[in-house]
């Protein structure tokens, strides 16, 4: 089994649970990590027998730029929904969000979650 990854992936988007949070916005950074057999994909150098990076960008980026959630668990727990469905050859699939300087009373620099699915 192989881990795929792409890091610190950055949205500003309008998710958190206060009005300000859904009107001012706030920047976000993204990780995901796919665990999966690579082998096909070593053996014939052919993205069409990879886990296609892009394609999972561009999943998380239309979740973050197209909805708006209260919490960091639902934008997670969507993001996992459509990858597990785009991608069915994955053993695990983890995401972890940071929201960046949130409005906390405090400098905080950042709080976030990070969910697992196995498939």
């Amino acid at each position: 089994m192989s881990k795929i990854f792409i890091s610190d992936m950055e949205f500003f988007a309008f998710h958190g649970h206060y009005p300000e949070e859904k009107t001012a916005g706030n920047k976000f950074l993204v990780d995901l990590v796919i665990e999966a057999d690579t082998r096909k994909a070593e053996l014939s150098d052919n993205l069409n027998d990879a886990t296609n990076y892009q394609i999972a960008y561009a999943i998380i980026k239309d979740v973050f730029v197209n909805t708006k959630s209260n919490l960091l668990e639902k934008i997670a727990s969507d993001i996992l929904d459509e990858i597990c469905t785009e991608f069915e050859n994955l053993e695990k699939v983890t995401i972890k969000i940071k929201k960046l300087n949130p409005p906390m009373g405090g400098q905080i620099g950042a709080v976030g979650v990070e969910i697992s699915r196995e498939g």
